[in-house]
């Protein structure tokens, strides 16, 4: 009880201050919400692939795609996705994986396939940065 008086008192005395916590506290509800996909790790990612023969399609531009990439996957960059992924129209009924460099614009790509009518989208958790991190191979 003393703690939630205490919480109270806290409140009154710091509203710009709370204000601001609940301000980017929504923000960050907002960003993670929108951000399609759900995110696999790199050993979930790995068994999906091995398992259920999932499409591992990379976003990276192509000179990153060549310095390292995971094995088998194709290269659509994004900022040429919305006209390519035509391309993956022969996998809409596999699971697919999107790779970028951190984990942070393969959500785009995400929506993108959602608004297309793709169900099996899965995102790389931190990408491929995160896959190297965890030791696991990628092929030039």
């Amino acid at each position: 009880m003393q703690f939630l008086q205490q919480l109270i008192e806290f409140i009154g005395n710091h509203y710009w201050l709370t204000g601001a916590f609940l301000v980017v506290l929504a923000l960050l509800i907002f960003t993670e919400g929108r951000k399609s996909g759900k995110a696999l790790t790199s050993q979930q990612a790995t068994a999906l692939i091995n398992r259920e023969n999932a499409l591992v399609v990379d976003v990276r531009p192509k000179k990153e795609f060549a310095a390292g990439h995971i094995v088998d996957s194709i290269n659509i960059p994004l900022d040429s996705f919305a006209t390519r992924m035509v391309e993956l129209d022969k996998y809409k009924e596999k699971p697919i994986i999107l790779a970028c460099a951190n984990g942070q614009h393969s959500g785009a790509a995400s929506r993108q396939l959602k608004a297309a009518g793709y169900t099996q989208i899965s995102r790389l958790a931190h990408g491929i940065s995160g896959w190297r991190a965890d030791n696991l191979p990628l092929v030039k």
